[in-house]
């Protein structure tokens, strides 16, 4: 069972959240993100080499020392403000008439090293001691993870008590047209039996940022070490996280577009695929695919319809009925010889919520040879691979929206 606890976050005043909060570090490039940044933005702090002109490498030694000497200004200006008690709180996003809501909290480090926030990708040590250097130096969470949780009737309940009221924080950002919205849970009999609700849920799960998950959990373990008086209630004990229930969220397609085809025609190309799907020229409409296991194919100003053919898959196998493992072995290995999808240069992805209409766009420039646009994966699969143990293929989820940064900080000292 998960243990949780409430903190005291470090926010915005309502009057300019709009100002402060921002899109998280990892989904614009340094240039974006100057082009973005305004005087209070959280990028600065974030995004640091920003602040450089001409804009120096992120991971320069001047860049951490400007992420700590904007954290320390923003709060010393009043534009980060520490809450006087530990609450909860309620983050909810809106997209496309849809919203989710998630509980804003302090996950436990024994959790993560002992397996029961479960994950389902690989992480790269170099990426964890990135991050791991951030949290370092702030001595805090400046960004939270995703996480998923099993469906709860109780806490809903007591969700829904809080968002019926008026949220304090209410805005649609200009950047992704998405809502954000934000709620204090203060109520010290409320806060109570959420830590105790919490303490009945088998296993969180993380959703998006398994880096930051990593880093942060690290980051807690290597402080336990370094404190000679360690009791293991200390804060560093925890990190941040939001926590939505799994039938709140929605995985988005994660498509692919690769540069050549191995030498073959597209008319080879086409015929050699045959062998293992049921094809149909769906003419030049954009084809969205349909179910699990049926593929959509852009390629010489025509769209695909592509379904893998029984017997080419097993359904009993979570990794090998995906249909990113199915794509990447049937297509992707045997037919272009791309190998190792984290490293080839000749194949990238596209998330989908920038729509099918970019994958026809990349391949008419001439830039991309083809494009496979997959069926989402749900999140009953996501669940089922992180249960069993398994670990998913690379860029198989997209989470979207994306959660602000600077709605709340977690300090790891009280």
């Amino acid at each position: 069972m998960v243990k949780v606890k409430p903190f005291a976050a470090i926010r915005p005043p309502k009057a300019i959240v709009t100002e402060v909060a921002a899109r998280p570090y990892d989904v614009l490039n340094s240039q974006e993100a100057k082009a973005e940044a305004g005087e209070k933005s959280l990028l600065h702090i974030t995004k640091p080499e920003i602040d450089f002109d001409p804009i120096i490498d992120e991971h320069s030694q001047p860049a951490y020392d400007k992420a700590v000497e904007n954290f320390k200004k923003w709060q010393e200006k009043g534009w980060l403000v520490q809450d006087k008690k530990e609450c909860y709180y309620v983050y909810a996003q809106t997209m496309n008439g849809r919203t989710q809501y998630g509980i804003v909290l302090c996950a436990n480090v024994d959790d993560y090293l002992t397996g029961k926030i479960k994950k389902h990708e690989l992480t790269r040590k170099d990426k964890e001691e990135d991050r791991m250097i951030h949290v370092r130096i702030q001595n805090a969470n400046i960004e939270p993870v995703f996480f998923a949780y099993p469906d709860n009737t109780e806490i809903n309940a007591i969700v829904k008590k809080y968002t019926d009221g008026k949220p304090e924080y209410d805005f649609v950002a200009p950047d992704d047209g998405f809502g954000h919205h934000f709620w204090v849970i203060d109520n010290d009999e409320d806060i109570k039996r959420i830590t105790e609700i919490f303490s009945t849920i088998p296993a969180f799960y993380v959703a998006d940022g398994h880096h930051r998950t990593a880093a942060a959990a690290l980051v807690g373990e290597e402080k336990r070490r370094q404190n000679p008086n360690h009791r293991g209630d200390e804060e560093y004990n925890y990190f941040m996280a939001v926590v939505f229930p799994e039938s709140h969220l929605k995985i988005i397609d994660y498509n692919r577009v690769v540069k050549d085809l191995n030498g073959l025609t597209p008319e080879q190309f086409i015929q050699k695929l045959g062998e293992d799907f049921e094809i149909k020229d769906m003419g030049t409409e954009i084809y969205k695919p349909k179910n699990l296991h049926n593929f959509s194919m852009y390629i010489g100003g025509h769209w695909y319809s592509l379904t893998a053919k029984k017997g080419t898959y097993d359904d009993n196998d979570p990794i090998g009925c995906l249909d990113v493992t199915i794509c990447s072995n049937l297509i992707f290995d045997k037919l272009l010889d791309i190998k190792d999808l984290r490293t080839s240069k000749r194949i990238d992805f596209v998330g989908g919520i920038r729509g099918l209409g970019e994958l026809k766009k990349r391949v008419d420039s001439g830039e991309m040879a083809a494009a496979f646009a997959l069926y989402p994966v749900s999140m009953k699969q996501l669940i089922r691979i992180a249960d069993t143990g398994n670990i998913m293929p690379p860029k198989t989820t997209w989470f979207e929206p994306k959660l602000r940064s600077g709605l709340a900080i977690h300090k790891l000292e009280r």
